[in-house]
């Protein structure tokens, strides 16, 4: 069988070189007609016209010969199995058509001058030299024209019985040892030429394969993590409308008249839903970061308020675990959103208290020349090096086989990657196995002095008054939107569908709206805002609430400009954003009765 491949593979490589010699022969066709005309024009003479003659039609039908062969076999293919066969063929006819050159010399030179003898030598050798780089790619072949050639030459300079002649013949066969030691160097260049092609060929053939196989291999992880994406996006935004509703009536309860008893049942309801909205709010954070809608407010702030913010949430769960807490005082002012950067900063810190069991946590600031090195130093279980970059992918966690609610999703690593990226922050890591770990985020130093910025907190919930109209299509929601903002002192009414709330406007023409994003019938509460504006005015002021996760949607709601809260939204946080929209409509209203008057 190795036998058989072998002869195959010489059959593919002399097919190859017999495609090269005949596609080099219709290069060579015109320039040997002319010749053949010069030769015929320049020596003929009244003693030798006629055999002249005769020779000059021999070498034209040879060419177009050997020409008309080559094109019909280019044309139709040369099988492998005749391959063989046509080198003979050629030998046969590039053997005639050389002795027909070297017959120049019997038709010429006897009758010949000089000068005549000097052109006759000189073409003769010029067409031995161009059929080396025409016919070397098939050895025999030239081999067979050269010899055949240089014989006839050879033969009648010997006859010719000059000393001069004589030496010249054989210089003649020196020349031909020479042609065909060039020749020999010629075609193993182009086999191995050939060769290099069809190897080049087969690793193209071959890597075509694994790209086809790598290809699918990604189609598929594609589409697996897509229906992943799909599946989470589907699944958050499920429990986020329960768990929405469920905020809004326990916060309705709250202002009720309850036992102490009961309130100590509804504190740890309340606890209980917004740790499942805190685990929904990681999904919408990585699901953000993955949608791209995520936009930097870079600014300069102050380091150590963020800090403090920080120890005073998460210490008591160290505290609870019997470990240290503890934060270094840093005078830095940075350039970063700090918004996003406590969420970076959050999520490391659970994290180091999440897998630290003795010993504590640090949380550090240092200068390094333009930037700022934030650390958060923990004395936990370490990570091995080699896990230690897999730590940053989306759900993965170690020491978690059992999937413990309460060691988080696996997204917050995942979360600090992603975030620390978008704003060009640099996020390492290093660790040492039952020892601990360190992240460092790398910042850039701020020496501009930071606006102070004053929280904002609502002791207590003033009543608004204003006509709300809701639109959603959970009928759940609906009740507990129109409880608590019936609580706070606005008349509301909720709709169902586009079509209700339409039929609802034209009725009792609303103040604000809130709509959820996503509606029955694949339509969007951007639609239901668009149309209730094209009914009232394109001033109406509007509020979106979405439990979408999935990137696409997100994009959309984002691109919308209305503004966006994501479920479960909790009560302060929605009564604080209906009074920013309700205080923006109103001082662009006075700016445009401004405008007008002017």
């Amino acid at each position: 069988m190795q036998d058989n491949l072998l002869r195959l593979d010489e059959d593919r490589i002399l097919v190859e070189q017999l495609r090269l010699l005949m596609g080099n022969v219709g290069s060579s066709v015109i320039p040997g007609f002319l010749l053949a005309l010069l030769m015929l024009g320049v020596l003929s003479n009244d003693s030798n016209a006629l055999g002249l003659q005769a020779w000059c039609a021999a070498v034209i039908l040879s060419k177009l010969n050997i020409y008309l062969l080559s094109r019909r076999h280019l044309a139709s293919g040369i099988p492998l199995h005749r391959a063989h066969r046509l080198v003979w063929v050629l030998i046969l006819l590039n053997g005639l058509d050389g002795a027909l050159w070297g017959a120049l010399t019997w038709a010429t030179l006897d009758t010949a001058s000089v000068t005549g003898s000097i052109l006759v030598i000189s073409v003769v050798a010029g067409v031995l030299g161009s059929a080396m780089s025409l016919m070397a790619p098939v050895l025999p072949v030239f081999v067979v024209f050269v010899f055949m050639e240089l014989a006839v030459v050879v033969a009648k300079l010997w006859l010719m019985g000059d000393p001069a002649y004589n030496a010249l013949g054989a210089a003649g066969i020196l020349y031909l040892a020479a042609l065909l030691a060039q020749g020999f160097n010629s075609a193993r260049a182009a086999r191995a030429a050939i060769e290099l092609r069809f190897e080049n060929t087969e690793l193209v053939d071959q890597l075509r394969v694994e790209t086809g196989i790598a290809e699918a291999a990604q189609r598929e992880a594609e589409r697996a993590n897509t229906a992943k994406s799909r599946f989470l996006a589907a699944a958050s935004h499920d429990l986020r409308q329960p768990i929405h509703a469920q905020g809004l009536f326990l916060e309705v309860l709250s202002r009720t008249d309850l036992t102490e008893y009961q309130r100590e049942l509804l504190g740890s309801a309340r606890a209980t839903s917004e740790a499942s909205g805190e685990m929904l709010n990681t999904l919408l954070d990585f699901s953000r970061i993955e949608a791209g809608v995520i936009e930097p407010q870079m600014q300069p702030f102050r380091l150590q308020p963020l800090l403090n913010k920080i120890e005073n949430e998460l210490a008591p769960q160290a505290n609870a675990k019997d470990i240290v807490y503890r934060s270094r005082e840093t005078q830095l002012a940075v350039r970063s959103d700090p918004v996003l950067l406590e969420l970076i900063l959050r999520n490391l810190v659970s994290n180091a208290v999440r897998y630290t069991n003795r010993g504590g946590v640090l949380v550090a600031c240092r200068r390094r020349g333009a930037q700022a090195v934030l650390e958060v130093w923990d004395t936990g279980v370490g990570i091995e090096t080699a896990h230690q970059q897999e730590v940053f992918r989306e759900f993965h966690q170690l020491g978690n086989p059992e999937r413990d609610r309460h060691k988080g999703l696996g997204l917050g690593l995942a979360i600090a990657d992603g975030l620390s990226r978008t704003l060009g922050h640099t996020l390492t890591l290093a660790s040492v196995p039952q020892r601990g770990s360190v992240f460092r985020l790398t910042l850039p130093v701020d020496t501009a002095i930071p606006v102070a910025q004053i929280a904002m907190t609502q002791s207590k919930t003033r009543l608004l008054n204003a006509r709300l109209l809701v639109v959603d299509d959970d009928r759940v929601v609906r009740e507990g939107m129109l409880h608590l903002l019936r609580d706070w002192g606005c008349e509301c009414e909720a709709a169902e569908s586009i079509e209700e709330a339409l039929a609802l406007a034209r009725a009792h023409p609303p103040d604000l709206v809130i709509s959820d994003y996503r509606l029955r019938e694949q339509r969007t509460g951007v639609e239901a805002i668009e149309a209730l504006r094209a009914l009232l005015g394109a001033n109406l002021p509007a509020l979106l609430l979405t439990g979408d996760t999935a990137p696409k949607r997100l994009r959309e709601a984002t691109a919308s400009g209305i503004p966006l809260l994501h479920k479960p939204v909790s009560p302060g946080q929605l009564y604080r954003r209906v009074v920013e929209v309700m205080q923006e409509a109103a001082r662009d209203k006075l700016a445009q009765q401004g405008e007008s008057l002017d």
